[in-house]
């Protein structure tokens, strides 16, 4: 999607490749999830409801997984700074992909067993 494409290339590159690292791996995970732009960020659905959202930061990459993606990862997650359905991956730490990858899966079976 053009909106997305253009909203990471606002960052430097290496928040770029972190950013479409994020991006694949979302895509991937289900051929039929939506790529679309919301809340000025990548937003993610399955059919028809919202899956994940990421946004760049100075210091950190946001994700948002809904309260259910977070609330079932909170033990993999007490070590990040965190909001109510929000995580902050700090820039200078090596990113967490196979915790990400589990909270997306997470939310896809969600979306896909008929819970939010």
């Amino acid at each position: 999607m053009q909106e997305v494409e253009a909203y990471i290339h606002k960052f430097p590159l290496e928040v770029q490749e972190i950013m479409h690292e994020f991006r694949e791996l979302i895509t991937k995970t289900n051929p039929k999830i939506v790529e679309t732009f919301a809340y000025q960020m990548p937003a993610y659905k399955l059919n028809g409801k919202p899956l994940v959202y990421f946004a760049g930061y100075k210091n950190h990459i946001g994700f948002y997984a809904t309260p259910t993606g977070h609330s079932a990862f909170a033990d993999r997650l007490k070590n990040y700074k965190q909001g109510k359905g929000s995580v902050q991956f700090p820039l200078n730490d090596p990113m967490p992909y196979q915790l990400i990858q589990d909270i997306v899966d997470f939310r896809v079976e969600n979306i896909l067993g008929g819970t939010k």
